[in-house]
């Protein structure tokens, strides 16, 4: 499971083949920070392997009212930050989802990504909310350059 989130849970797990131990898990999490906001991730689970392959899927989508308080609370930085974090292996590999704001087009942004902490990872994906049409969009931020 995933951790520091409001709610998490398996929803599907697809087999790869009557001979494997590597599995298809998909979870449905929503944003601690900003609850209007569920994310679907899609990952290999290898229960026989010492390190789950490291491919990874993330669809994100506003399920909810997202508010100014909300988008107020979070990290704006550059890279955002990490909001859920599953270990991928037992020696030092993870999978991390980090929403990260776009301030200039009024949208956030959720990267998955997995970690090798010795020699890193290339393996990611994107998913994105737009702020259009909720509390939290600032119509007067949207025509300046």
């Amino acid at each position: 499971m995933l951790a520091g989130c409001g709610r998490k849970e398996e929803v599907a797990s697809v087999s790869l083949g009557l001979l494997t131990t590597k599995d298809i898990k998909v979870e449905v999490m929503q944003d601690p920070q900003v609850p209007g906001v569920t994310c679907h991730i899609s990952n290999i689970v290898a229960d026989l392997d010492w390190s789950d392959p490291s491919d990874m899927s993330i669809a994100c989508r506003q399920t909810g009212e997202i508010t100014p308080q909300m988008l107020a609370s979070i990290d704006r930085s550059d890279s955002g930050e990490v909001v859920f974090k599953k270990s991928k292996s037992i020696l030092f590999k993870s999978l991390k989802i980090r929403r990260i704001y776009d301030p200039q087009s009024q949208t956030l942004m959720y990267l998955s990504y997995s970690t090798k902490e010795i020699n890193g990872s290339y393996k990611h994906a994107l998913s994105t909310v737009p702020l259009w049409g909720t509390a939290a969009y600032q119509p007067e931020l949207a025509n300046s350059p």
